[in-house]
């Protein structure tokens, strides 16, 4: 049970949505937006999460909506992560939320729950970023949308009041020669040590990293290395690895050596599943 009590709204509209923020904003209340509820149950009953008004978001019909539309892939912030994965109109995003907790949890969490959550991993954001993605955030203003490359910077920039509508993803992105990959300390059990989604545009190689460090994170200087051909693979990853954006995380789960090893093994079989390894010809 959630160790506190709180008033709860269910808006059929964004207007509404807004509306009723700052009405409980108004009223000195704390108002949470709720799209799947994962994080409050969560993290309310460790006290890190905490609020005395829910505004849950899934009464918008066009919340949790998933289609295309002219030359963009329309994702609606209210989508299911089970239900990306079962749909898999964009394959590295289906591939990547995949392996986000279990079955059971996947159909409850949201992709932009995942995206805003307070937790560092928040996986489902890396394809986003390789594919220059668009979020649309809803406000007082409507919706505004915005290149993910620029109002994502460790996380997700959002103003007092703001939520996260929908997603945008041009079409083109969802059909690019894609690697994801997840590795744990033991297995397909427990939190990753590292995972890395990969494309390959223009016959250069992207890549997003989630579970280095406190952040999710896509490095253009990486990128730079890594597509340095007159370099050997081994030689452009470890030069690769002297730009990473912030300290390497040291936990339970493994160690900053121990996930920089991870991690340099990891971008060794992208380049040479996306590039084609050149002992096999």
């Amino acid at each position: 049970m959630i160790p506190f009590n709180f008033q709860y709204s269910k808006p059929k509209t964004i207007q509404e949505a807004i509306e009723q923020y700052y009405l409980y904003k108004n009223q000195d209340k704390m108002p949470f937006y709720m799209s799947g509820g994962t994080e409050l149950i969560t993290l309310g009953r460790l006290n890190v999460v905490y609020t005395n008004a829910v505004i849950d978001l899934k009464g918008i019909p066009e919340y949790s909506s998933m289609f295309f539309y002219e030359q963009y892939l329309v994702i609606g912030g209210g989508a299911t992560l089970s239900n990306i994965e079962d749909e898999n109109v964009f394959p590295l995003l289906s591939q990547t939320v995949s392996e986000i907790a279990d079955r059971t949890a996947r159909n409850k969490i949201t992709i932009a729950g995942n995206i805003c959550a307070q937790i560092f991993y928040r996986e489902a954001v890396l394809p986003l970023l390789i594919s220059d993605g668009y979020i649309g955030i809803a406000g007082t203003e409507g919706i505004i949308y915005h290149p993910i490359n620029i109002i994502f910077d460790q996380q997700l920039q959002l103003a007092d009041g703001q939520f996260v509508f929908t997603i945008l993803i041009e079409k083109s992105y969802t059909t690019l020669p894609f690697v994801s990959i997840k590795r744990r300390r033991q297995g397909n059990n427990g939190y990753p040590l590292v995972t890395v989604a990969s494309i390959k545009k223009d016959q250069e190689i992207r890549l997003a990293i989630s579970g280095l460090c406190a952040f999710p994170f896509r490095s253009i200087e990486m990128e730079k290395v890594l597509n340095d051909k007159s370099l050997a693979v081994e030689d452009r990853v470890k030069k690769s690895l002297e730009f990473i954006p912030g300290q390497v995380l040291s936990d339970v789960e493994g160690s900053a050596e121990y996930r920089l090893f991870v991690l340099k093994n990891t971008m060794i079989d992208i380049i040479y599943k996306l590039e084609g390894d050149p002992v096999e010809g």
